[in-house]
């Protein structure tokens, strides 16, 4: 059999320097040879099966001090070296586990440092929410990573691209695709650029949604992708060399700092070109004002999915043709926010979207379901509220499906507009202002709402209040 191999130098050293041992004594105890045990503790000769049993009955040393007793601060330093404080300092595996296993002292000691600064930055991050607010605006800017940076760009601005969308219109004009769009996109591929587009089983594209071959110039399309998600893989290609300087130019009016933001920038207005595409603006507009936002009446007449039309709804704002001021959230099932939009921007500062009792959490219970709902933020702002499940590419027998839940979102004021104001409790008969609403907040860390059952976090303008002759409702008790 052969013998299982530990590399655990520094362990060993630590314990030979608490039994108060030189190497010679210890190196006698253990059988070999002084320079066998320093070659050991140097990390260039391996423990084998037979020294640790031996360092087990001579030392009284148990086996498990001896294995993974690092593992942990070796992915916890992995984490403090991945903050963009840090880029292009990350250690390599192995000089990782020399700093866990030479040092666990010093090493847990960066680890708690660095979680310290991070939840510092977190608050800071709050206040300079709760600031802008009230108006006062701050210069508070941390290290972020290029997708932080191009995910706080999009959502600030208006999701409406005016150049984008004139040349999505006259691309139209050139393609002339009637109902047969995705026809048309492989037709002008082919014949412009003499790429064809092919879709793959699984088996052949594992990993991918959309690979372009350049030496073949062949466009692969995952057969796991919906054909809604398939017809937007290929506008999105198509736009992307149809439109690429209108796409450029875009992308130098952001401003942004590296390489790979505007990278992430462009694919992001890859996508938007191809929605753009796939449901033309003028046509689109006047769908949506006729069926009064309907999302289902919308993604059947254009043949597109949920959330492609939800997410159309939210760029209708071309100047003199503007629409309902729709803004959207995207949400996994652990809560984590990773898309955000808004045909003014995103409404941060008023909405927040970080509350859990927002529909889009509830969504997940019924999946398929439309959730319409009513809230009412702290300051007495209310919104009209949209959620559904989405389903992502599907999976074979045994993975599990990809499940998102999406929200659209607009002020209560346009209730009377949108089909689904008539759903919300009370909305027959009832006078304006009086639709009942939930009650929520921008976040937790900064609502002061209490006796929230839903309440995660204690807010940061107010200090705990711990009472021990009081307990409330809420998991956070706070003045």
């Amino acid at each position: 059999m052969a013998e299982q191999k530990i590399f655990a130098g520094p362990r060993i050293r630590r314990i030979r320097n608490a039994k108060g041992l030189t190497q010679t004594a210890m190196a006698e105890g253990l059988g070999i040879s002084p320079s066998y045990l320093n070659l050991i503790e140097r990390n260039q000769r391996p423990l084998t099966v037979q020294l640790i049993l031996k360092l087990s009955s001579v030392y009284k040393v148990e086996p498990e001090e001896l294995q993974g007793e690092a593992r942990g601060s070796i992915a916890s330093l992995k984490e403090v070296f991945s903050d963009p404080l840090l880029a292009g300092e990350l250690p390599g595996d192995q000089e990782l586990v020399e700093i866990a296993e030479g040092a666990p002292n010093a090493a847990a000691a960066v680890i708690k440092l660095f979680r310290a600064y991070r939840e510092q930055a977190e608050r800071l991050s709050d206040l300079s929410e709760l600031l802008a607010r009230e108006g006062r605006a701050t210069a508070l800017s941390g290290a972020r990573l290029p997708i932080d940076e191009v995910h706080e760009v999009f959502e600030r601005r208006p999701n409406h691209f005016a150049s984008i969308e004139e040349e999505a219109e006259s691309f139209t004009a050139v393609l002339d695709p009637g109902d047969d769009l995705f026809g048309a996109l492989k037709a002008w591929l082919r014949r412009e650029y003499g790429i064809v587009v092919k879709v793959l089983p699984v088996a052949t594209m594992p990993n991918w949604r959309r690979r372009y071959d350049r030496h073949s110039q062949r466009l692969f399309i995952s057969e796991r992708l919906s054909p809604f998600d398939q017809l937007r893989e290929v506008a999105m290609e198509a736009c992307l060399i149809r439109m690429s300087v209108a796409v450029a130019a875009e992308i130098q009016a952001l401003k942004l700092s590296s390489d790979e933001a505007r990278r992430l920038a462009r694919f992001e207005l890859g996508r938007y070109a191809a929605h753009a595409l796939m449901m033309p603006y003028q046509a689109f507009q006047s769908a949506a004002q006729r069926s009064r936002y309907d999302v289902d009446v919308l993604r059947s007449r254009f043949g597109v999915s949920f959330e492609q039309a939800a997410n159309r709804l939210t760029m209708l704002q071309r100047q003199g043709a503007s629409a309902v001021p729709f803004f959207m959230l995207e949400v996994d099932n652990a809560g984590n926010r990773f898309r955000k939009a808004g045909a003014q921007g995103f409404p941060q500062s008023r909405f927040g979207g970080g509350c859990p009792k927002l529909p889009v959490h509830a969504a997940f219970t019924q999946p398929g379901q439309i959730f319409v709902e009513a809230v009412e933020m702290p300051d007495g702002a209310e919104f009209l509220c949209v959620a559904r499940t989405l389903e992502g590419p599907q999976g074979a027998f045994n993975e599990r499906p990809r499940r998102t839940a999406l929200l659209i979102g607009c002020d209560i004021a346009f209730k009377d507009e949108i089909v689904y104001g008539a759903a919300l409790p009370g909305a027959t008969g009832a006078k304006p202002g009086q639709v009942p609403a939930t009650p929520v907040g921008p976040a937790c860390r900064l609502c002061e709402r209490t006796g929230c059952l839903s309440r995660a976090e204690p807010p940061v303008t107010r200090p705990l209040g711990l009472d021990e002759m009081v307990t409330g409702l809420s998991a956070f008790d706070f003045q």
